[in-house]
């Protein structure tokens, strides 16, 4: 049985009119969550600022972006490290990439569970004669295992999620793979997109303090498009091939040669700190986004270890309520051997028909998505239980 729900919804509702959240049923939480009212001051924030300080601009913007890399550290429990921002995943994962040694460490192990930002691009290194090792994502509780069996001493990096983004399965034990990677001398990437707010995860209760994590607000931190991270260990001195002038801006003022080193040095220099894997001129308004909903979760207490009381009650609801529906397992059933606890923030039901049925909820004004056979319910903290109860109970007329 799970806990009660310690969110009042239908009082926090009132502060996301801009998304109609107490009109439709948003079940997109594993997407994208609804962005708060303040978010939309926020934008109009950015503009005003540029207008009014014009190049001194980046000098505000950058108080915003302090603010959202020190809540990333806070919400990983990481006292170590240093977290660079950048506008995607995809963005910060291949200046990792292009990091590492991969001309004498030529293999990458990662999962067939992977999301596309990450499974795209290593399926194209494959093709430049990368050995990329795919190992099956499930059952997600002996995932660590099959990874760490695959780490030998050509392996330049691991690369896995920690919530699986199909199935919202947790995988447990990284802590382990980062101790097998630190034998042979490779990396350890972790993606905590769908764990960020709803799953918790202690770089220090973890043993992670060496590893990378990334991640970003576009799901379950309600921010938007545009505030992705990478944090990455103190300690760290690679030097991505990737790299933005920003990179070096904290040492613009020093005499330069024409390949952008500094007079007397050999190599490109880098700034320590975030910098190091940082690109160039970017659009901040995301950073007003991102600081204008942290400080609407302080204002209104959601801390992570609310919503991750809300998610799961919500996640039980959903599950005591199809189980109640008793669908055709033939057209719908959900993976019943996982207990709740092991899961993230959303609920997959497995469907030959998922396509028809998203559409058809739609229709309806249940919004939902899918991932081939894999229909994905998100409830997030705004969503009364009433809400909930009646989007199953579309479900069940529409399946029948």
């Amino acid at each position: 049985m799970t806990r009660p729900n310690p969110i009042d919804a239908s009082a926090l509702a009132v502060h996301y009119t801009r998304f109609r959240v107490s009109e439709r049923l948003l079940l997109t939480g594993h997407s994208h969550q609804a962005w708060p009212d303040v978010s939309f001051e926020a934008q109009q924030g950015a503009w005003l600022d540029a207008a009014r300080h014009v190049d001194r601009k980046w000098e505000v913007a950058e108080v915003k972006a302090e603010r959202f890399r020190t809540a990333v550290a806070a919400l990983l429990d990481d006292r170590n490290g240093f977290v660079a921002l950048g506008r995607s995943t995809h963005e910060l994962v291949t200046r990792l990439l292009s990091a590492l040694p991969l001309a004498t460490h030529p293999r990458l192990v990662t999962t067939d569970g992977e999301f596309h930002s990450i499974r795209r691009q290593l399926d194209r290194l494959s093709e430049e004669r990368i050995e990329v090792v795919k190992v099956a994502a499930l059952p997600a509780a002996t995932l660590a295992e099959r990874l760490i069996s695959e780490v030998d001493d050509r392996t330049a990096a691991v690369l896995v999620s920690r919530v699986l983004f199909q199935n919202a399965h947790i995988v447990p034990d990284l802590g382990g793979v980062l101790e097998a990677c630190g034998r042979v001398g490779a990396e350890l990437l972790v993606d905590a997109y769908h764990s960020t707010n709803v799953a918790p995860l202690s770089l220090t209760e973890e043993g992670l303090d060496g590893a990378f994590v990334v991640g970003g607000g576009y799901k379950y931190m309600q921010m938007g498009e545009g505030n992705c991270w990478l944090r990455f260990p103190r300690d760290c001195r690679l030097r991505p091939v990737l790299t933005g002038w920003f990179s070096e801006f904290a040492t613009m003022t020093e005499d330069k040669t024409a390949n952008g080193r500094a007079k007397g040095e050999s190599l490109v220099a880098y700034a320590d700190g975030p910098p190091r894997f940082a690109g160039a001129t970017y659009d901040p308004t995301s950073h007003y986004r991102a600081a204008a909903v942290l400080d609407f979760f302080a204002e209104q207490n959601l801390t992570q270890d609310r919503l991750r009381v809300c998610s799961q009650h919500q996640i039980g609801l959903l599950v005591s309520e199809i189980d109640a529906l008793d669908l055709d397992p033939a057209v719908v059933t959900r993976d019943r051997s996982v207990p709740l606890e092991s899961l993230g923030g959303f609920l997959a039901l497995t469907s030959p028909e998922a396509p028809r049925i998203k559409d058809a909820l739609a229709e309806r004004g249940v919004h939902v998505d899918h991932r081939g056979h894999v229909l994905r319910l998100g409830p997030a903290p705004y969503l009364t239980d009433e809400q909930l109860r009646e989007a199953v109970s579309i479900l069940g007329e529409v399946v029948s």
